[in-house]
């Protein structure tokens, strides 16, 4: 009998699935060395706990591992329907909640500050504590009501390929945010941003991220092992005045990103920048397909390889939804999960 124990959040609405207990502590000097002996080894506790029935195409989960660099206070691994992701802005976002939250890692100093070794490098991030309830009656407690983290070097690979969706050519320019996207315009398919058309959105989504792949061989400068297109992001005018773009994120096994994805907004703000439409000096706010929002602005400037890049901070929120305990029978038929 299989056991596993996780605390489950939701950041602006996309669900986070932290891994607390049951999961085997992967060996490797790198967290990119442990994703791939995660993919090899784990990938039966992924399947479990990702895919129904104890999941659904669209979560997302995480487990904590010991740090891997000098300073960082842990490691972090992702995962998803489809694999082991490199890197997630709401998974750290849910990460830091949980972990801050339930006592799970007890930061020194300020009391807020963080730092996570992933596969796509380290990132540092700070929380920013409120309360909930009035003091003196049941319920009253500390909360996180935000977190903030600077994320991954972030830059434009290509940008404005076309590529040929059913009858319609589309343009789309593919950027690094912690993880590949095509960035496409949604009126180039004709589709709103609405959970009306998620069926849809889903269908080209897919189609889009197969296009580009055919078209152009996608890696990382610096980490070849990150390839790929990890999915599609649609971006429209906001409901919100409040808001800057609209997206969807979709990726490459359909799911859909409930929150405006925070490698994903990464990613968006390099084309805007290479654009010269980001202002440094004005928080860039990015809304969800449920109407959340993520908040970005650019830290600092470099280079990746011969790529110009930014680091941005990505803000955003999460809430603690429930504590669970899975058990596989051995005799279970679907003890490996499946999909629909």
């Amino acid at each position: 009998m299989v056991i596993l124990k996780t605390i489950d959040a939701h950041v602006g609405g996309e669900p986070l699935r932290l891994i607390v207990d049951g999961f085997p502590a992967p060996p490797g000097k790198s967290q990119a060395d442990r994703r791939d002996w995660a993919a090899r080894h784990a990938e039966y506790l992924r399947r479990v706990l990702m895919l129904e029935p104890r999941g659904h195409r669209d979560m997302y989960g995480a487990v904590l591992t010991e740090p891997t660099s000098p300073g960082a206070h842990a490691g972090v691994l992702f995962m998803h329907g489809d694999g082991f992701s490199w890197m997630s802005g709401h998974g750290i976002v849910g990460v830091v909640t949980i972990a801050l939250e339930r006592r799970i890692i007890v930061p020194g100093g300020d009391g807020q500050s963080l730092s996570f070794d992933t596969p796509a490098g380290t990132v540092r991030t700070t929380a920013y504590w409120g309360t909930q309830g009035q003091e003196g009656q049941e319920g009253h407690r500390r909360k996180v009501e935000r977190v903030a983290f600077l994320n991954v070097p972030s830059f434009v690979m290509h940008g404005g390929i076309e590529v040929v969706v059913g009858t319609r050519r589309v343009r789309a320019d593919v950027a690094f945010g912690g993880a590949f996207y095509a960035i496409v315009d949604g009126e180039s398919v004709g589709v709103p941003l609405d959970a009306a058309n998620v069926p849809e959105l889903r269908r080209y989504g897919i189609e889009i991220q197969h296009a580009v792949e055919r078209t152009l061989t996608i890696a990382h400068p610096l980490e070849p092992r990150i390839a790929g297109v990890h999915g599609t992001i649609f971006t429209g005018p906001p409901r919100d005045s409040s808001a800057d773009l609209r997206n969807v994120t979709v990726f490459g096994n359909g799911a859909i990103d409930r929150s405006a994805s925070g490698t994903g907004t990464a990613a968006v703000m390099t084309v805007i920048d290479a654009m010269g439409l980001l202002d440094d000096q004005r928080p860039f706010v990015h809304e969800s397909i449920t109407g959340t929002t993520f908040t970005g602005r650019v830290a600092r400037r470099t280079m990746v390889g011969e790529y110009s890049a930014i680091v941005p901070e990505i803000q955003g929120s999460a809430w603690i939804t429930g504590e669970h305990t899975f058990l596989v029978d051995p005799d279970d038929p679907f003890g490996m999960g499946f999909t629909l």
